[in-house]
């Protein structure tokens, strides 16, 4: 059996899941600061404006799932939170619309706006959007003949939030261009109309952070798994080579020339552990993840580059912790 590092390991058995030998889990170490910041790396492996793949490596579990919840549900944006209706005349309720709108990404950037107090009764220039959108539904007067085409038959027939206007406050406009304020998508269905309906609206947008609404979240998803590791323990060839390929993802098992498997890539493994089903090559195979090893997913909405997000995420958790030791520092 071949020899593994010494890395902490879960080891992903039949029936179980269990520890590896020699290692009682992570729960129990005595931190070590001058031994997390020697172990402690972060490599990006992908990233786009919307989408980043990162691992966060020589980390506990508790930092890893900090970083985690800061960027789901502490890190601020801006969104829609009050929708005022002059007129409503669509098939859609008030309130369905108001929600709507609500969950609609906007660019504009938080960490240029202040957070609204809550007793104030209107916004300035310094923590608030506004936005308008008064569009009707009209007969196409220049139709195709015989053209049952909802766009052939009418004018502003679907509503999208491309046609969400930006309204200035004060000196928003020589600070702001509408490029960066307006939502992120310009495609985004808002309702489907006919002749007759009108929609005539006031949109107010502040910054606030996804713990006390999800709208106001930064990014669609945030989640991390541990790294998967596939060891072969013996030669796997022939007719058995392509069964054990087909109990993996796609690339994790790859076969050779000669016909023999090897481990290509067992990052994106699932862990299904769909090779205990056959007898003949359940023997061949240890399956573990990687106790310290996070393999972070973040997708943002739009409004800051994931990048950022994370940033920002590390920010507000060392708040945190001063804030939590001059607490401390009061009863000391």
């Amino acid at each position: 059996m071949p020899e593994m590092s010494e890395k902490p390991r879960v080891l992903l058995e039949e029936f179980r899941v269990k520890n590896a030998p020699n290692d009682y889990g992570m729960a129990d170490e005595k931190w070590s600061f001058k031994k997390f910041t020697k172990k402690l790396r972060i490599v990006i492996v992908r990233m786009d404006n919307f989408e980043m793949e990162f691992d966060l490596i020589g980390a506990q579990p508790a930092f890893a799932n900090a970083f985690r919840r800061l960027m789901l549900s502490e890190v601020p944006s801006m969104a829609i939170e009050k929708v005022m209706i002059r007129n409503n005349t669509s098939i859609i309720q008030d309130e369905v619309l108001a929600h709507r709108l609500g969950l609609i990404p906007l660019k504009a950037d938080p960490r240029l706006f202040e957070y609204r107090t809550e007793d104030a009764t209107e916004g300035s220039e310094f923590d608030t959007l506004e936005f308008s959108m008064k569009v009707k539904c009209t007969m196409n007067k220049s139709q195709p003949k015989d053209s049952y085409r909802a766009e052939d038959l009418y004018d502003n027939h679907s509503i999208y939030s491309s046609q969400i206007k930006w309204q200035p406050i004060g000196n928003q406009a020589s600070v702001y261009k509408e490029t960066d304020i307006g939502p992120v998508h310009n495609d985004i269905l808002i309702s489907k109309m006919r002749p007759g309906h009108e929609l005539d609206l006031q949109l107010i947008a502040v910054k606030g952070i996804g713990k006390d609404h999800a709208k106001f979240s930064p990014v669609a998803t945030a989640s991390y798994r541990l790294l998967p590791e596939v060891t072969l323990t013996r030669e796997v060839r022939g007719s058995e080579a392509s069964l054990l390929q087909s109990c993996f993802a796609p690339g994790v098992i790859s076969i050779d020339s000669e016909g023999k498997a090897y481990v290509r890539d067992a990052r994106y493994d699932t862990c299904s552990r769909n090779v205990f089903r056959y007898d003949e090559i359940k023997d061949a195979v240890i399956l573990s993840r990687v106790r310290d090893h996070f393999i972070f997913n973040v997708e943002s909405v739009g409004a800051m580059p994931p990048n950022v997000i994370f940033v920002e995420a590390v920010k507000i958790l060392r708040d945190k912790c001063k804030s939590f030791l001059e607490e401390l520092n009061k009863f000391t």
